[in-house]
């Protein structure tokens, strides 16, 4: 008898030691055993493979964000560039973004010759161009070549964007890709917290005081060759340590057109993303008029300006993996839209008679709290509704609607403020948000759409599943 029960599938519980230094023990051990089962569970929500992304992200940021941390200093008082001028060259830096964004999302999506997406040779590509027009910077003195050099810029961003986002979310369960873009997106922000911090303490050693204070260009020079090594550090590090091949059991003969990526806006749940996300795009002030705005309020010496940023990418450091992980809870549509309203706030205070630097260092943790809770959360959404064949291309479409949005408002902004001023111009745009908002709120109302996983077209309809379950339709590689 005793040898048959304790070969049975559940053993007979052990009699409980009411002695008071043994149970408390007891159930310590419980505790921590709990504790280690969660610790596992959470690490297992975030691949290695996003993690390495993270690093490349990170590296890569700390790189592009020294060059703007500076460059709208450098144009607007020590070239004398326009506010419209500004707004045409910050529009330029999205536009091409956008223009090429599909591009790259398609091309990732196509198959080499050994059957596999080729995810990372674009994003590689895309690394690499940013990479090689840093040092370009050294060369080139007028606002045309500048932009053209800026161009380029985004074009790598434009190209690397999709494939890296479409890694992320083809290595990641769905339950857990809020939580894994929020990974993601908080190492790439620790980038951006650095990259201003690095280019201050640059200016500083090599550059003495500012071209707006009457400085030379070396210390600007200075940050654009550091920002060039370290931009070269982040595209080894893709090349060296990110798989080639994520999912090895795909079909291989699945070759996407590119007319097939822009068809994928008959989904209806991923038409009404992309809808919504123009519309917010068009009403989104560019950070760096944000930045310049809210240095005019407060007075700041020019030489503190490139620390600005630092609050938004604190705020988005800080915040990035909660409400990633909020957004695989209560909705990701739910908790995008709620980020714009954050915006919106952000925007009520820098227009408030308020004043002081409580109010300015609330406007930018507000504006940090509205990239955590919008950045990775739209693309983490998009992935629920796009086939796993055309992952790329389906973020593509959403990343290129919202920045051609941007690109938009960056020139609208830019006339504005040279005819209104910059506080009219910001009134108009809040005013504008907070309608984009309401109606975008009405959009995304609309039940979801549960996709056939060989993309013959839309299923059937059915709600949205709020709660701890994944949000919108099953990724067909999960078993149900």
């Amino acid at each position: 008898m005793y040898v048959a029960d304790s070969r049975s599938s559940k053993a007979p519980a052990a009699p409980a030691d009411t002695r008071p230094g043994r149970r408390e023990a007891a159930e310590g051990a419980t505790r921590a055993a709990d504790g280690a089962t969660a610790g596992r569970a959470a690490r297992a929500a975030v691949p290695g493979t996003v993690l390495v992304l993270g690093v490349v992200s990170l590296v890569t940021d700390v790189s592009s964000e020294m060059v703007s941390a500076v460059l709208p200093l450098y144009l607007l008082t020590g070239l004398g560039l326009s506010p419209l001028g500004f707004g045409l060259l910050d529009g330029i830096q999205n536009g091409f973004s956008a223009v090429v964004r599909l591009a790259g999302g398609h091309l990732a999506d196509r198959r080499g010759r050994d059957g596999a997406p080729r995810h990372k040779a674009v994003a590689a590509v895309g690394y690499g161009l940013s990479a090689l027009c840093k040092p370009l910077l050294l060369l080139v003195h007028t606002v045309p070549l500048i932009g053209a050099v800026l161009a380029v810029d985004r074009t790598g961003k434009g190209l690397r964007t999709a494939p890296r986002d479409a890694m992320i979310s083809l290595a990641t369960e769905p339950a857990h890709r809020g939580r894994a873009f929020g990974v993601h997106r908080a190492m790439d922000t620790a980038g951006a917290l650095l990259g201003p911090l690095t280019a201050f303490l640059v200016l500083r050693m090599a550059g003495g005081p500012l071209l707006a204070d009457g400085g030379q260009q070396q210390g600007y020079h200075a940050v654009f060759a550091v920002s060039a090594c370290v931009a070269v550090l982040g595209v080894l590090v893709l090349l060296l340590f990110v798989p080639n091949r994520l999912r090895a059991d795909e079909p291989s003969t699945l070759h996407p057109r590119l007319r097939d990526g822009l068809a994928l806006l008959r989904i209806p749940g991923l038409r009404r993303l992309t809808v919504c996300a123009v519309l917010l795009g068009l009403t989104t002030v560019s950070d760096s008029f944000l930045y310049l705005l809210v240095q005019r309020r407060l007075g700041l010496a020019t030489e503190y300006f490139p620390l600005l940023p630092l609050g938004t990418a604190g705020a988005f450091l800080l915040l990035a993996v909660p409400l990633g992980a909020l957004a695989d809870r209560i909705g990701r549509r739910r908790l995008f839209l709620a980020g714009h309203g954050v915006l919106l706030t952000a925007y009520g205070l820098l227009l408030s008679p308020l004043d002081g630097l409580p109010v300015v260092v609330c406007v930018l943790l507000l504006h940090g709290a509205f990239y955590a809770a919008t950045d990775g959360v739209l693309a983490a959404a998009a992935a629920d509704t796009v086939p796993t064949g055309q992952r790329g291309a389906g973020l593509a479409l959403v990343g290129t609607g919202q920045a051609l949005a941007r690109f938009a408002c960056s020139l609208a902004f830019g006339a504005l403020w040279s005819v209104v001023g910059g506080t009219t111009a910001l009134t108009w745009s809040a005013l504008a948000l907070a309608g984009c908002v309401t109606g975008a709120a009405f959009v995304l109302r609309e039940p979801a759409v549960v996709e056939d996983p060989a993309f013959e077209g839309p299923a059937v309809e059915g709600p949205v599943v709020e709660g701890p379950a994944v949000e919108g339709p099953v990724d067909p590689e999960v078993p149900k």
